[in-house]
């Protein structure tokens, strides 16, 4: 039996659901543009799904000495709460690596659950190892200092044509990431859970001895 959607919780997604179903159950909305087909892999965590709200930070590059060095970036690491998500959205940027432990630890202590980083990172084996999770394009050893800053925080910000607005609920896993924008969200995920329960019918049926196409056209579910 479904959950009603106000009982599923963040944890209850992070049991239960998929960055995929969740893409299936915007799809079904009409809401197709939802997940970045930038290159943006987990870099440390790969056995769990990333469930939590958006907070954040719009990053540039530099070609001048910074006058406030790491200004706005401890600002969004120190404001984060419970259940946060901190989006970097660097276009890509390979300059530095903008991301590692220190900001992980800082954020993790806020309750911030993972980190989502259009550009670079370091620290991998650090950040491995305190069981942060966090998606980037790559690694970079460079400091950030004097090569990228963040220039705001809390604001829309984009990766790969997709917007992220601070509070909308992400999914990721080692399949992807999807945005869910917050008037869609109660639908999305109750669509996600109902069909996440169909699946696991579907798949039982096949696994007792029934043909594929006759559990699609018993079930509906693919």
């Amino acid at each position: 039996m479904s959950t009603a959607p106000a009982e599923i919780t963040l944890e209850l997604m992070r049991q239960s659901l998929t960055a995929a179903v969740v893409s299936d159950a915007l799809d079904s909305l009409g809401h197709r543009h939802h997940s970045p087909l930038a290159p943006l892999m987990p870099m440390t965590v790969t056995d769990r799904v990333l469930v939590g709200r958006c907070k954040t930070s719009l990053w540039a590059d530099m070609a001048h000495t910074d006058p406030k060095p790491y200004e706005l970036e401890l600002a969004a690491v120190d404001s984060c709460r419970a259940n946060d998500i901190l989006i970097c959205a660097a276009s890509g940027s390979n300059r530095s690596g903008i991301w590692g432990e220190l900001l992980s630890t800082a954020a993790k202590n806020r309750g911030c659950v993972g980190a989502i980083v259009d550009g670079s990172v370091r620290d991998v084996r650090q950040m491995t190892a305190m069981e942060f999770p966090v998606w980037a394009r790559g690694t970079n050893l460079l400091d950030s200092l004097h090569r990228q800053r963040v220039i705001d925080i809390d604001v829309t910000v984009v990766i790969d044509g997709i917007e992220f607005r601070p509070g909308d609920l992400v999914i990721a896993d080692i399949d992807g990431i999807v945005v869910v924008p917050r008037e869609l969200e109660a639908e999305a995920i109750r669509r996600a859970w109902d069909k996440v329960h169909e699946e696991n019918i579907t798949r039982d049926a096949i696994r007792g001895g029934m043909l594929a196409g006759e559990a699609y056209r018993k079930y509906g579910v693919l």
